[in-house]
């Protein structure tokens, strides 16, 4: 079971700028890293209307732009909702970015009223992320968030 309380005051002590870019960056690398059987970790942010733009990410590279009417990361834009899913493959507007995904876990990051992205996380295993990790993973997301200037960033 991954401790979600070491890996929150790790990825504080990390984020040590209040820049949006840096952070998102460390961010990404840090989950790559300190999480198993993951194949890609990354940020689409909203520079569009009702539309995802490649952020910085760890892995294969990735599709760009995403709507929000496709795929998992457009269904946790559109309701703002986390998305957790345990085969990709099984949802009918899937984006398959990596054919080797199998589960993906989407948070959206929201400043004030606005939708400023969402975190993506794609495993090559079935069921990866259990309710333990969304939560610790939106934890994780607020510290983001918390550390970030995202009011400045070009996503809002």
């Amino acid at each position: 079971m991954t401790d979600y309380a070491s890996l929150e005051r790790q990825l504080t002590a990390l984020l040590d700028t209040r820049d949006w870019l840096t952070n998102a960056a460390q961010t990404s690398a840090f989950l790559m890293q300190a999480l198993d059987d993951l194949n890609w970790v990354g940020f689409y942010l909203q520079r569009q209307p009702e539309t995802l733009i490649l952020g910085p990410f760890q892995g294969l590279p990735a599709c760009n732009p995403i709507p929000f009417s496709k795929g998992v990361c457009g269904a946790a834009a559109r309701s703002r909702q986390t998305q957790r899913v345990d085969d990709v493959h099984a949802v009918p507007d899937h984006i398959a970015c990596d054919a080797a995904s199998r589960s993906e876990l989407v948070v959206p990051i929201v400043v004030g009223e606005h939708l400023w992205g969402v975190l993506d996380i794609d495993s090559p295993l079935p069921a990866r992320f259990s309710r333990e990790d969304q939560a610790g993973i939106e934890r994780l997301c607020r510290v983001f968030g918390a550390a970030s200037d995202l009011a400045n960033s070009p996503a809002t």
